[in-house]
């Protein structure tokens, strides 16, 4: 009966251009540290500040609901529906630099 173990890490294959690969190397010997823990801290540091960002990004949307809800009550609803629209465009990227309002 064959007896395994379980790893508590997991093996993952990177690709890297070489000068990248070459500047990992040069600060993880800097540092006295491993590829494995420089690569850990990058990736562990690249993903708090993304949900960092989508916190932000969460709020920033609540606060345009907000403003479009108080600016809703103030212009009429041909006018909401033409602003909603340029809203979208924008969203969708259809290069409109145009400011809404």
């Amino acid at each position: 009966m064959e007896v395994g173990f379980m790893r508590s890490t997991a093996l993952v294959t990177v690709s890297l251009p070489q000068a990248l690969a070459r500047q990992a190397e040069k600060v993880a010997k800097e540092e006295s540290r491993t590829k494995s823990e420089l690569l850990r801290e990058a990736l562990r540091l690249y993903i708090d500040t993304r949900e960092a960002r989508q916190t932000i990004a969460k709020r920033q949307l609540f606060d345009l609901i907000d403003r479009v809800q108080e600016r809703a009550n103030r212009e009429s609803p041909t006018r909401m529906r033409s602003l909603v629209g340029e809203a979208v465009k924008a969203v969708r990227g259809s290069g409109q630099k145009r400011r809404l309002g």
